[in-house]
């Protein structure tokens, strides 16, 4: 790649901006606990990288259609949301990878399956908001992720055209996404390893957002 011919960074969030994941699934299976659910791990990992609706299919399939999902979704909300407020933990080089993207003259989106409102919160709550030039979510598109719809509209928004954005993902449908849409992928793992699809699929793998500071560095 030609850093200086990218005109666009597009993020995740969950995985990649925040550590969120784990504590959500953490949360999850503490409420399953209480209520002698089972499997709830296994189930919260197939929902990562995907939309509330989408994941509300998968839950379901586990559990079948009786199971009150809206009940357990807001129990395990009302703990997450105490956690994170208590404890927002920010992925390591966040801030510097935003700064030098910045300093570059980059458009910046955040493109999550997460809900808007969500998205704004938790990022005013760290004060990095203002880094991002759009906030495109899952219920703003006709598709989820691995549907490239996301990221194909957060590129129209920033003025771009998909081939000429980098995306930096953790999930392996962001992955599949971004490899749909024709961007440069930048996939950093966090709770799901790279399998032989995802290192096929994305541009380059790497282990922190540090890493991907320095590795934009070296294309400029």
């Amino acid at each position: 790649m030609n850093f200086k011919n990218t005109k666009s960074i597009i993020f995740d969030m969950d995985g990649i901006i925040f550590d969120t994941e784990r504590l959500y699934v953490d949360c999850c299976v503490e409420v399953g606990n209480k209520y002698g659910i089972e499997h709830v791990e296994e189930a919260c990992y197939k929902c990562i990288g995907i939309t509330s609706e989408e994941s509300r299919k998968v839950m379901l399939s586990f559990y079948g259609n009786d199971f009150d999902l809206e009940r357990f979704r807001k129990e395990v909300d009302v703990l997450f949301a105490a956690r994170f407020e208590a404890e927002p933990l920010v992925k390591p080089g966040v801030r510097e990878l935003l700064t030098y993207l910045k300093g570059e003259d980059k458009k910046i989106a955040i493109a999550s399956s997460t809900k808007k409102e969500s998205v704004e919160r938790e990022l005013r709550m760290v004060g990095i908001i203002d880094y991002f030039d759009e906030i495109v979510c899952g219920d703003m598109v006709g598709k989820s992720k691995p549907a490239p719809d996301i990221f194909i509209e957060a590129a129209h928004r920033l003025g771009s055209e998909p081939e000429e954005c980098v995306v930096i993902e953790d999930s392996f449908n962001g992955i599949r996404a971004a490899h749909a849409a024709g961007a440069f992928s930048i996939m950093v793992p966090d709770m799901l390893s790279p399998d032989d699809e995802m290192k096929e699929k994305a541009s380059i793998i790497l282990n922190s957002l540090l890493e991907v500071r320095d590795y934009l560095k070296d294309q400029n």
